[in-house]
């Protein structure tokens, strides 16, 4: 009896070690499964786009967020991250629930940090981006899905001076190639889902243009008026000129002084560019206008000055027709 007993406790043990090897195995071939992310859906209402400055590469945008979860551990007043921000003035919170959901929506006003392209300025296009993540929680944890329906810009408050198109919200996937001091094996990169406010401006430019390239036009055309007196009167011939190429560079700088730092050769560059070497080629024009004159050779000179002075003034004008034409088409 004692050793039918004996053999019954080998056996349950036996059975034991079988199931519970089988069991690591599993564990460790098999581990349970992640929780699913919880899906944010989230909206904005753009209320104003103001206070745009080229020279510091900022502009001010208020606009309302709403966002409807699941888990009550999201906590967006302090784990929401504008990432294109330069500042973010603490938002305006209103919470409640809708159903079975939670919802908070927020008001925002930030001072939004652009590289603006001022290649063709004023005639300038520009394309804004409002980048949000959750500082705190990563796509294991939360995924945006936005709300195209509810998001929208109000038409008469957004931005004077300016046309907004191909207003749109979307999500994305901002990838950080770093696990933040964390070296384990698979926590070299982290993942956390965006949501993105877009929108193209467009500049009503005409308006604008005029008033910083007047100073250059008049310019050119004080110096164009050196073209008027004889060949042998040489203060004025000179003079005007000169006059007309320092108005200009004053113009230039002061356009300069509005724009950001660019290593690219902008139109407002280019246009100034051509004025500068146009009062070179008058002050060259009257130069072997003079040299004419005291070699006596009279008719010559005036006929010199003649033509020389419809060219200028034909080259100068074709090309910015067709350097502005281009910026506007663009």
């Amino acid at each position: 009896m004692k050793k039918f007993e004996k053999w019954r406790v080998v056996v349950y043990f036996e059975l034991f070690m079988k199931r519970y090897l089988l069991l690591l195995a599993l564990a460790v071939l098999c581990p349970p499964a992640q929780a699913a992310p919880d899906t944010v859906k989230v909206g904005a209402y753009v209320m104003s786009v103001h206070d745009i400055n080229f020279h510091d590469k900022e502009y001010t945008a208020r606009f309302w967020l709403w966002f409807l979860y699941n888990d009550r551990k999201f906590d967006f007043v302090k784990q929401l991250d504008i990432t294109n921000a330069k500042t973010i003035d603490t938002p305006q919170l209103l919470q409640d629930s809708i159903g079975t959901q939670q919802w908070s929506m927020l008001k925002m006003k930030c001072i939004m940090k652009e590289n603006w392209n001022v290649l063709d300025f004023p005639f300038d296009k520009q394309h804004l981006r409002i980048h949000i993540e959750n500082s705190l929680f990563d796509r294991n944890d939360l995924i945006f899905k936005p709300d195209v329906r509810g998001s929208k810009f109000d038409p008469d408050e957004t931005l004077a001076g300016w046309k907004i198109k191909n207003f749109n919200v979307n999500a994305s996937e901002k990838l950080y190639e770093t696990g933040f001091g964390d070296y384990r094996p698979g926590k070299d990169h982290q993942v956390f889902s965006a949501f993105n406010i877009e929108m193209d401006i467009e500049r009503n430019a005409w308006g604008l243009f005029l008033k910083i390239f007047i100073g250059m036009y008049i310019s050119f055309l004080i110096a164009m008026v050196g073209f008027a007196p004889h060949p042998s009167e040489v203060e004025p011939r000179f003079g005007l000129p000169v006059g007309g190429l320092f108005a200009a560079v004053g113009n230039k700088y002061i356009i300069d002084s509005i724009l950001p730092e660019s290593a690219s050769f902008t139109l407002v560059d280019t246009l100034h560019s051509i004025t500068f070497f146009t009062i070179f080629a008058i002050l060259v024009v009257s130069a072997i206008c003079l040299k004419l004159h005291d070699m006596e050779k009279v008719e010559e000179s005036v006929r010199v000055n003649r033509i020389g002075s419809k060219m200028v003034a034909s080259i100068y004008v074709l090309a910015n027709v067709i350097l502005v034409w281009a910026a506007a088409a663009s």
